[in-house]
């Protein structure tokens, strides 16, 4: 039981780093030292997504069900909903890279936008004619 829980607690964890991968540019737009965080969470997401790559915490929550002798989402809400979003059936590589593609120029007009407000406005909020 609790080799299963450890494992829902991974792939929750999983869902909200691909969440914030894909939409944490919008928490930088509202506090900008979470750039720091972001920005190298952003490469690793594509870079997994162009690469083909398998995010460490897939193994590692296989791992715990494996060991909680659990035979894989067969139940509960996490399973059920989350696993569909995290592993979907239609998965391909050309999905894959479609979805690294989107997140890169989500990314990118995000980024932009915390650009062009810096450029805009002072480092202490006063409009810059820069």
């Amino acid at each position: 039981m609790a080799y299963g829980i450890l494992a829902d607690l991974v792939m929750g964890a999983h869902l909200g780093f691909v969440l914030f991968v894909a939409l944490g540019g919008v928490l930088v737009l509202c506090w900008r030292p979470a750039l720091y965080i972001h920005l190298p969470a952003v490469v690793w997401g594509v870079l997994i997504e162009f690469a083909g790559w398998t995010c460490p915490l897939t193994p590692l929550e296989n791992w715990l069900r494996q060991l909680g002798q659990e035979a894989g989402y067969t139940s509960g809400f996490v399973e059920h909903y989350l696993s569909a979003i995290l592993y979907p059936e239609s998965l391909t590589r050309k999905v894959q890279i479609t979805l690294g593609a989107v997140v890169l120029v989500v990314n990118l007009l995000l980024y932009w936008r915390v650009y062009s407000c810096r450029l805009s406005y002072g480092s202490r909020g006063e409009y810059s004619s820069r």
